[in-house]
């Protein structure tokens, strides 16, 4: 098995910085809204709350960025209006850790739509307060934590084939 080409790392990390901005929005959205009662919320009202609204838009953004990375919003507007004013990068980077990583984020958010939906108090904020962390520290420091963990499992090799230790 080959490795995929590289990709340019700048890319996924503009990606987070727009996906950590709209994950803080939805934080706040959740945090004003119905989350704290959710329990006596109706299940219209808990599907209605805007943090709750937000959080779908960026699950379905992560759903794409899994399933189709190449036409992935964030992805193609990097490709197409900021790539070409930057000079080449100096390395490129497996796309596989990123892809995993945005179903890593995929997989947090969904779990708190699902429990705020089921009448969990605070399951929403937290979901999207912890995405935000991730998505911020890949935005700021270029930590990508599903990408570490991609990392993990396929050298524990629950993921892919691992790295040859020559």
């Amino acid at each position: 098995m080959t490795t995929p080409a590289g990709i340019d790392p700048r890319g996924p990390r503009f990606a987070a910085t727009i996906t950590a901005v709209l994950l803080i929005v939805a934080t706040f959205l959740a945090l004003v809204g119905v989350s704290a009662e959710a329990a006596s919320a109706t299940l219209g009202q808990r599907a209605l709350d805007p943090g709750f609204l937000l959080t779908v838009v960026i699950a379905l953004l992560f759903v794409w960025s899994v399933v189709s990375p190449r036409t992935a919003p964030w992805g193609a507007l990097f490709r197409r209006a900021i790539r070409p004013r930057l000079s080449a990068p100096t390395e490129l980077e497996d796309p596989r850790p990123p892809r995993f990583a945005q179903g890593v984020g995929l997989f947090v958010v969904t779990i708190g739509l699902i429990l705020h939906l089921a009448g969990v108090p605070w399951a929403l904020p937290i979901a999207t307060g912890a995405a935000f962390i991730a998505a911020f520290l890949n935005a700021a420091f270029g930590l990508c934590l599903g990408c570490q963990l991609y990392l993990v499992l396929q050298r524990a090799g629950i993921l892919g084939r691992a790295a040859s230790t020559a």
